[in-house]
């Protein structure tokens, strides 16, 4: 596979996007080193001078009135880095730091962090060749920088810490040797380049951004299949109702589900004296629901790409105005926020199928349906227990989503006074995230069972394609049986996008 190559500054979420799900190897539009190499001239000239420089000459943090011998730099960095490699838990998915590598890589590419080009060299010879640096999980406050994870995979390019290589966990040093790569000696203000940033919050802020949107798009497929099983109105799918509003993800979400929908002998049973006047919420409101997390997820996204692209190392090597300055672009608030805000969307589109779950599986509102959706309730508890599942992770979703960047604590001797904890706001998305497919595909398989009772009605083309391939793998529940593979494998479905493939339709697509 070709790598892809990206512009620093300009770069989409598109191509953001072929980097988290392909994993694609990336190189850097070569029209950016005259910038990269003439703000790495710049701290060269400040390293042979006299005059302090932060993270030039200085120490770090609190320590930044101590100056540092010139033939000591060189040291100062390795220290920094090594030190620096606190991080604790488990390892990070490979996707995921390789996201990491490819955003650092962008923010060299802005020519304000002052490094050689070789090290952008090394990171882009690294993705190329498969080397990933191992990143534990734990360790980051967003501020100053994402310090702990980036320290792990800065030290791979020194050739400490750990690597995987073909699918082996090595010593750095010796990961990059088999992949024909030299550790490199860190130059003034490299280290501190490489681990001041926002890459590791923001690569987990991006990849929930992605997997929480395909979720998205599953619900609008689910939520129109417990339509079917529960015999619910399509009138408040009517354009007119929406258009009215005006809210984009609204006017989408209804327009897709009534084009799902569309054919279904099932809605046209029922058009004419339905003694049942309106639908509960969690029927009549979902494009008002996953339509408004969906215009949330877009905000969340018009932030996360101005990130990817942003210079947020710290001090900045402004060539133009030829001065070296420290500021605070290190401090990961925006991705905080974003993080928060995509956890509020994401548990709120569970929230709402956990209560279609509720609805499909009660015999007093499900509109004839069996108790549980078993042929032969009583003697069978079908998806009873299922139906609690989905409620505990519902609950789980909305105790993890309350705000992290509301939770500042004073770090590095209150030097560090006010940090965003946007890491671990946008690392708790894997698990919400998680948490969510699980409930979308019990979710699933209820509104399998509740439309196959109604046969010998059938749904739509488009859903009938979603049923049968869901069928492919999970049978209809007819008697009890081991139900935890089945849930299992309708999460799977859901996470890969195979279930919105099959049903062939257009969905709303995230853009920023």
């Amino acid at each position: 596979m070709s790598a892809l190559e990206l512009s620093p500054g300009s770069v989409s979420l598109t191509q953001l996007a072929d980097i988290y799900w392909n994993q694609t190897a990336v190189t850097l539009d070569r029209s950016c080193r005259p910038a990269v190499e003439r703000a790495a001239r710049r701290i060269a000239a400040a390293a042979a001078g006299d005059a302090p420089v932060y993270g030039v000459n200085t120490g770090f943090g609190k320590l930044a009135s101590m100056k540092i011998e010139r033939e000591d730099t060189a040291t100062l960095q390795r220290n920094l880095i090594l030190s620096h490699c606190c991080g604790v838990g488990e390892a990070v998915d490979r996707r995921m730091t390789r996201m990491m590598m490819s955003l650092k890589l962008l923010s060299f590419g802005r020519g304000a962090s002052g490094v050689r080009w070789e090290l952008v060299e090394i990171l882009e010879n690294m993705l190329a060749r498969g080397v990933t640096p191992v990143v534990p999980a734990q360790g980051s406050v967003g501020a100053s920088g994402d310090l702990a994870p980036l320290a792990h995979m800065t030290a791979v390019v020194i050739g400490s810490g750990e690597a995987e290589f073909e699918g082996i966990v090595l010593p750095g040093a010796e990961a990059l040797a088999k992949a024909g790569l030299t550790p490199i000696t860190l130059g003034p203000k490299e280290g501190l380049a490489f681990i001041n940033g926002t890459q590791f919050s923001t690569a987990f802020a991006l990849a929930g951004l992605f997997e929480t949107w395909r979720s998205a798009q599953n619900a609008l497929v689910i939520s129109a299949m417990s339509t079917e099983a529960i015999m619910g109105s399509t009138a408040p799918l009517q354009p007119e109702i929406h258009s009215l509003r005006g809210q984009r993800g609204q006017i989408e979400a209804a327009s897709a589900m009534r084009a799902i929908l569309q054919g279904s002998e099932i809605r046209e049973s029922h058009r004419d004296d339905d003694t049942r006047v309106q639908d509960p919420y969690c029927i009549r409101c979902q494009p008002q629901v996953t339509g408004a997390a969906m215009d949330v997820l877009r905000q969340a996204a018009a932030t996360l790409v101005i990130e990817a692209n942003a210079a947020t190392d710290n001090p900045l090597v402004l060539t133009e105005a030829d001065m070296i300055v420290s500021g605070g672009n290190f401090h990961a608030e925006p991705v905080g926020f974003a993080a928060d805000m995509m956890a509020l969307a994401l548990s709120e589109i569970g929230s709402i199928a956990q209560r279609r779950v509720a609805l499909m599986v009660d015999p007093t509102l499900s509109y004839d349906l069996p108790p549980f959706l078993t042929p032969e309730p009583g003697l069978n508890s079908g998806l009873m227990i299922a139906e609690v599942t989905t409620a505990a992770l519902m609950s789980e979703n909305k105790h993890l989503a309350n705000p992290c960047v509301t939770d500042s604590t004073p770090t590095s001797a209150n030097q560090e006074d006010h940090v965003s904890m946007a890491a671990h706001g946008a690392r708790r998305l894997v698990r919400m995230g998680e948490n969510l497919n699980r409930i979308l595909g019990i979710e699933l398989l209820c509104a399998a069972q509740g439309i196959e009772f109604r046969e010998p009605l059938t749904t739509s083309q488009p859903l009938q394609l979603a049923l049968a391939r869901l069928r492919q793998d999970v049978d209809t529940l007819i008697e009890d049986r081991y139900l935890a593979p089945d849930l299992e494998t309708a999460a799977r479905l859901v996470a890969s996008a195979e279930l919105i493939r099959a049903t062939d339709m257009a969905l709303p697509e995230l853009d920023a």
